[in-house]
């Protein structure tokens, strides 16, 4: 990402400084809100984003190390108390309906074995007129809408932002993993070190096909129930996943 790169967040996902820019502005978010970050990893972009806008943060993460990391990394970033972490998944987080202001999913969704479940509980968490903003990565030349599922999961689509730059970081990165293999391996294992060269193996063919996108949404403030919508049988979606 060269200076794009945010040092202090660390993320492992794509983020960089124009997404946290993005994230900042699309959000809306007030003082004391509370924003969830679903799928936090090690929890950088959710607890820039509460320093930085003054809200409150619940981190949700499949891996107990990643949350354990990033309780660890909260007081770099906020007052004790400001930011929460625990355990979950993408279609079950444990968080209560209508619990949060605004939702943030980074590089996540792809990785959830019922996607639709997946946008379903954002919904329920969202207070009515909170808003999600999601990365997603689709390949071109995908039929139906691009929003179908957003949209079958009772959200309104606010705004798609395309990030153009996104495939060629991804490219860049890959190709340093696959060049300094013997470097890999010996700072990280065999094993983390092959789950990485097989990410670039297979993902590198695709990146010219792969559009990035991050999709702003809002449950309607009318409250209307995430099942208000139904994906149609002849849709038909092609979207990058891992």
């Amino acid at each position: 990402m060269g200076d794009a790169y945010p040092v202090e967040v660390a993320p492992t996902s794509s983020c960089d400084w124009p997404l946290l820019g993005t994230l900042t502005t699309n959000l809306r978010l007030g003082p004391g809100d509370v924003l969830a970050d679903v799928g936090c990893g090690t929890g950088g972009v959710g607890l820039w984003l509460a320093r930085a806008l003054a809200v409150r943060l619940v981190g949700v993460d499949i891996s107990p190390v990643a949350v354990r990391l990033a309780a660890t990394r909260a007081a770099t970033f906020v007052p004790q108390g400001q930011a929460q972490f625990h355990t979950g998944t993408l279609t079950a987080t444990g968080l209560s309906d209508r619990h949060v202001n605004a939702v943030i999913c980074v590089d996540a969704l792809s990785r959830a074995d019922d996607r639709q479940g997946a946008l379903r509980e954002l919904y329920r968490i969202l207070r009515p007129g909170g808003r999600a903003v999601i990365t997603r990565a689709t390949r071109h030349g995908a039929r139906g809408p691009l929003t179908v599922h957003e949209e079958a999961a009772g959200f309104a689509v606010e705004r798609v932002d395309v990030r153009a730059a996104e495939p060629h970081m991804w490219g860049r990165l890959y190709g340093l993993w696959l060049s300094r293999e013997n470097e890999l391996r010996r700072e990280l294992g065999n094993r983390e070190a092959e789950r990485m060269l097989a990410e670039a193996r297979r993902q590198l063919p695709r990146l010219p096909d792969r559009t990035a996108r991050v999709i702003t949404l809002q449950r309607p403030a009318d409250g209307r129930p995430a099942s208000a919508g139904t994906l149609p049988e002849t849709a038909v979606y092609r979207e990058e996943s891992g």
